[in-house]
């Protein structure tokens, strides 16, 4: 499902119009990647949680020449589904 499939669904869902669903998607993306870059934890219950960890830094090698590498530390975002999520998914 791609962003204009998940505004139509969410449009048909809560009886919004395209434009407020694209609003509401926007403002939500925008809000938890602040939150996340600040270094926050973003929860929603039965969903799932947001978080930011931190990689170290390796070493790791270039595929093609087989040459090591130094792979940079680093910051990612990571998910954890909530228990509703999962069992909607079994």
């Amino acid at each position: 499902m791609n962003k204009a499939q998940l505004i139509d669904a969410i449009a048909s869902d809560a009886g919004l119009t395209k434009a407020d669903a694209k609003k509401a998607l926007d403002a939500f993306v925008s809000t938890t990647s602040k939150a996340l870059k600040k270094g926050d934890r973003v929860a929603l219950v039965g969903f799932g949680s947001f978080s930011v960890a931190k990689r170290s830094a390796r070493t790791g090698r270039n595929p093609q020449t087989g040459k090591e590498i130094t792979i940079p530390a680093k910051k990612v975002v990571k998910f954890k589904a909530g228990s509703e999520l999962a069992d909607a998914v079994q």
